[in-house]
């Protein structure tokens, strides 16, 4: 692997200038416009088969090699955060309230470079490359599933992605087999009762009471119904009534999240909140809505895949630490890839060990040791040409 990673390293400026270029152009989930265009002229440059406008706002690049053999799917996601970025950087955002906090920048970059390294490399190939370059993560129902309507996915045999994560030190990869992202749902549940002034509580259905009562009962979900082994999070994140001093409210909104791993235990959570929600709400003699909208699913990782590029990934250029990590309950829409074709999913450490404040992702002061950049272009190279060679029978060596 010599050659890619001699010349990704002398790309290594080039990658960080995409990301920062990026970094200050940012655009919202279901909005992006100049980022696309940015993303098929590069390939275009390139040579590279493109296709734009897939499942609505995608990219799609094909890179055929010189050999025949299998196909591989790399992807990269590119939409923004509406955040109103704090730091003083030259590179901050442009746009007043909306972000890359969460690395999407230095995904596209990534792949991006890592498609200009390929590319050269294109005589050698065993097989063809296809780059996903994905819209929409941030927000449900999100770019992956339109993008797997249109095609994306066609006649490919296995799908590699990655995500920078300022959790883990520069450096360190994180793998796991199986569940390693939560399936993100959200709720609504309104409460409708019988307004009136607080004076008189006793002329009115009070529904500021009825919530308050329910984000305790709701909490019986998960300490009582759902098996402690099998992780799950539901989460009550506002709850809005009526502001005045003196009123009480005639209605009552809460929202929320549910995280879990099983679809059996996403079902019962959904089954239960609605069992709870009608109990309580009979009791206190006033109605409800409940809309539970069911998101992302699981990011489940498929073993063989899984092993096989942490197998790789500790001999790779850059890496000093490659372990299995804990589950996230965060969300992902990488899932629906690895419903449709096999894969795996990878964090790559971009947590500077200089800095005194690592920012959580989704900080208004989220940034990434961008050394990292290198570090995820050499394992998902790796990755890609390993894998060409392992289905062409060949050894996986030096290419």
């Amino acid at each position: 692997m010599e050659q890619l990673y001699t010349k990704l390293q002398s790309y290594y400026d080039e990658m960080v200038e995409i990301r920062r270029h990026l970094h200050q152009y940012p655009e919202l989930s279901f909005q992006e416009v100049q980022t696309p265009n940015y993303i098929a002229a590069y390939h275009e440059k390139l040579g590279n088969e493109v296709r734009t406008n897939v499942g609505g706002r995608g990219v799609v690049a094909t890179l055929k090699g010189g050999k025949p053999g299998k196909t591989v799917a790399l992807r990269a996601d590119f939409d923004a955060l509406p955040i109103q970025e704090e730091n003083d950087v030259e590179y901050a955002s442009k746009v007043p309230g909306v972000m890359h906090a969460c690395g999407h920048d230095g995904h596209t970059a990534t792949l991006l470079v890592l498609a200009k390294t390929l590319a050269e490399m294109k005589d050698e190939l065993e097989g063809t490359i296809v780059f996903i370059h994905q819209h929409a993560e941030e927000l449900a129902p999100g770019g992956a599933i339109a993008m797997i309507e249109d095609g994306c996915l066609d006649g490919v045999d296995v799908i590699y992605g990655t995500h920078l994560w300022t959790i883990l030190p520069y450096g360190d990869v994180g793998y796991r087999t199986g569940p390693v992202m939560a399936a993100a749902d959200s709720f609504k549940i309104k409460i409708q009762g019988k307004g009136g002034h607080g004076a008189q509580p006793h002329r009115t259905k009070d529904s500021v009471v009825v919530g308050a009562q329910l984000v305790g009962n709701l909490q019986q979900v998960v300490s009582r119904r759902t098996n402690p082994l099998d992780p799950a999070v539901l989460t009550v994140a506002s709850f809005v009534a009526q502001n005045a001093f003196n009123v009480i409210a005639d209605t009552a909104e809460l929202i929320g999240t549910v995280r879990t791993f099983k679809e059996e235990t996403r079902s019962l959570i959904e089954n239960e909140m609605e069992r709870i929600i009608s109990g309580t709400c009979a009791a206190a003699d006033v109605t409800y809505e409940f809309k539970y909208n069911r998101g992302y699913p699981a990011v489940v990782n498929h073993k063989e895949d899984t092993e096989f590029v942490a197998g790789l990934a500790p001999a790779v250029p850059g890496v000093a630490n490659v372990y299995e990590i804990e589950p996230s309950m965060g969300g992902e829409d990488f899932g629906y890839y690895m419903q449709k074709v096999p894969g795996t999913f990878f964090f790559t450490g971009v947590q500077n060990p200089d800095w005194d404040v690592t920012y959580p992702h989704h900080h208004p002061k989220f940034d990434i040791d961008e050394r990292g950049l290198l570090v995820a272009a050499n394992v998902l190279g790796t990755a890609a040409l390993s894998y060409l060679k392992k289905e062409a029978g060949k050894k996986v060596e030096a290419i």
